[in-house]
């Protein structure tokens, strides 16, 4: 978290500074920045290439169990708690639309009212219109 910090912010301040700031040493940031990312990495960029695959086969309707099933049935052998904290991380969320539904039926028979103030609402007195 410090390191991630300070990759982040190298631009506002020199390294060693923010080093300083955060507590850390020189060399353990330079440890950071040289080494390369981990296998759990590798396999969550993998897995979520795969989200991201299905999610767009889909269009956009799978959700964490649809998309956990779908990536067993493909091999993977993930968790639904994987599967949400990935898509969670990565803005991968479904947005439900409703059909609209017509509530005014403007093609009736009733009598329609007729407009007698003509939008002229300014009046003398109180109770005039």
């Amino acid at each position: 978290m410090r390191f991630k910090f300070i990759e982040e912010n190298r631009t506002v301040l020199p390294a060693g500074r923010l080093c300083q700031i955060m507590n850390v040493s020189p060399r353990g940031y330079g440890a950071y920045r040289s080494r390369s990312i981990s296998q759990s990495q590798r396999k969550n960029m993998v897995l979520l290439a795969n989200i991201r695959e299905q999610f767009r086969l889909s269009l956009s309707s799978y959700e964490r169990p649809k998309m956990t099933e779908e990536l067993k049935e493909l091999g993977f052998d993930v968790g639904h708690r994987r599967v949400g904290r990935l898509m969670r991380l990565n803005g991968i969320s479904v947005v439900r639309t409703r059909k609209h539904k017509v509530t005014t039926d403007s093609n009736h028979k009733f009598n329609i009212a007729q407009n007698l103030l003509n939008s002229d609402f300014t009046a003398t007195q109180t109770n005039q219109k």
